[in-house]
């Protein structure tokens, strides 16, 4: 990469970065998995935990990928062998790069799909199919349970949802940094905040804002096992899109003088913050209709428009809602595609929109696996003692094998193979602050995150 591309390729500020950063960070797993294991894990207690895993390992592994980024000016591999080679290491550590890069692909194959999802609901609220189910309650459930079923087992509309937004991902990375990712995420962020709070305002009014709060911020630390502080200990780390290669991508973009602990601390505090008003813009509306807070995506697709379609101006509002999902999905396309699309630019020398299409494409057809397997496609199921289809292995490969393993190398290579000097130039620390990173990237995060790992994959 030239250092025109370099410069070139750079936010044009600290908050352009952060709130890309945050979009990367804020995804569906913040709108609905967050606040169930919370209230399911002591409410206020595990917030706690949750907020001392971030802390501890979310925000040193963070600053360890940003400073690989922006030491190395380059994709996730190449940055982490230049970091190598000015410590006088071997370039074999690029290897955990390419292992970010991959499982972000592989995630994004699948997260595309159900991005496609909300899209989907997006129209389907738009034209009053909600309403239209509630107005024969004995059958409502069954009417948005079988759109559900119609939609996620249909290979055409998964099949066009998901290419309208890998369509869609294309065009934005293809403009490039400044004129695609930052003015997309730039207009994104902001609607999806606004969304979020205008929803929980409406949850409030005419939901039950009282049990949701308690559902979510009672504290109660025996409810609180070694399991849930193991799942706020996962959360932490996964909610933060960490080992995915995308935070060493945004990092190789950071403008100079922009301060990496700072920015680091502002990302995991607006995604810990959007991940609380999603929570109080849901739970009210779940537990004033009855409804099973612990649905997981369920709650999204089937729970949700159930009450949305008997309650005032329930169609507006659902569509609203929907909105809001599809763009916290998106800013995760983007960012995903974007890690790819990087590599391909660099090492294969396409031309950024040439890139963007060969890395949409291929993506394109390995979502394909992830369709068929929800439409229980006979060839999508494994076997070899495996079990499952091609979308639950891919699922699984990601977020247990892959990630936890990806942060556990990333933290090793920051805290001992990194030149303690370059740490300390890029962190601009010394002393007592410097030495507790270093602590933390050295022994905490590996041992945390090897302890997730540990427990995904049913060793503990």
């Amino acid at each position: 990469m030239s250092t025109d591309t370099q410069v070139s390729n750079r936010w044009s500020s600290r908050y352009a970065y952060v709130l890309a950063a945050t979009g990367a960070a804020v995804g569906l797993g913040n709108i609905w998995k967050f606040p169930y294991i919370m209230g399911e894990n002591g409410g206020g207690a595990f917030v706690l935990v949750y907020l001392l895993c971030i802390l501890l390992i979310g925000i040193p592994v963070m600053m360890a990928e940003v400073i690989i980024g922006k030491r190395g000016r380059s994709t996730p591999a190449n940055a982490i062998a230049h970091v190598a080679a000015e410590s006088g290491r071997s370039s074999h550590w690029s290897l955990i790069g390419t292992i970010g890069v991959i499982a972000g692909f592989l995630i994004l194959s699948f997260y595309a799909v159900i991005a496609g999802w909300a899209a989907a609901y997006v129209f389907f609220s738009g034209s009053g199919e909600f309403s239209a189910a509630a107005a024969d309650p004995a059958t409502n459930a069954d009417v948005i349970g079988a759109l559900f079923t119609e939609l996620i087992t249909s290979v055409s509309q998964l099949m066009v949802w998901s290419t309208l937004t890998l369509i869609a991902a294309i065009y934005v990375i293809s403009k490039g940094v400044k004129k695609g990712l930052e003015t997309a995420i730039t207009y994104l962020m902001p609607a999806l905040l606004v969304l979020l709070v205008g929803i929980m305002f409406y949850s409030a009014v005419v939901g039950d804002f009282a049990a949701a709060f308690n559902f979510m911020f009672h504290v109660d630390f025996s409810q609180l096992t070694i399991e849930g502080a193991l799942v706020a200990l996962g959360h932490a780390f996964f909610t933060l899109s960490l080992a995915m290669g995308i935070m060493m991508t945004y990092g190789a973009y950071l403008p100079k003088g922009v301060s990496i602990v700072k920015t680091s601390i502002t990302i995991a505090i607006a995604d810990t913050i959007v991940a609380l008003i999603a929570g109080l813009a849901i739970y009210p509306i779940v537990f004033a209709n009855g409804l099973e807070p612990s649905a997981g995506p369920g709650l999204l697709f089937q729970s949700i428009p159930l009450a949305f379609g008997s309650m005032p101006y329930g169609d507006f509002v659902g569509t609203l809602f929907f909105i809001m999902i599809v763009f916290a999905a998106f800013t995760s396309v983007i960012a995903l595609l974007e890690s790819p699309t990087a590599y391909l630019v660099e090492r294969q020398k396409m031309s950024r929109t040439k890139a963007a299409i060969v890395a949409g494409v291929g993506i394109w057809v390995l979502s394909l696996c992830s369709i068929y397997s929800f439409a229980g496609a006979e060839w999508t199921k494994l076997s070899f003692g495996m079990g499952g289809d091609i979308f639950e292995f891919l699922d699984y490969l990601t977020a247990n094998i892959l990630l936890p393993l990806g942060g556990i190398f990333i933290s090793i290579f920051a805290g001992w193979v990194i030149k303690p000097n370059i740490l300390q130039e890029e962190l601009h620390l010394t002393g007592t602050p410097f030495v507790i990173i270093l602590i933390l990237l050295r022994f905490v995060a590996p041992i945390g995150i090897l302890l997730v790992f540990a427990n995904a994959i049913g060793l503990l």
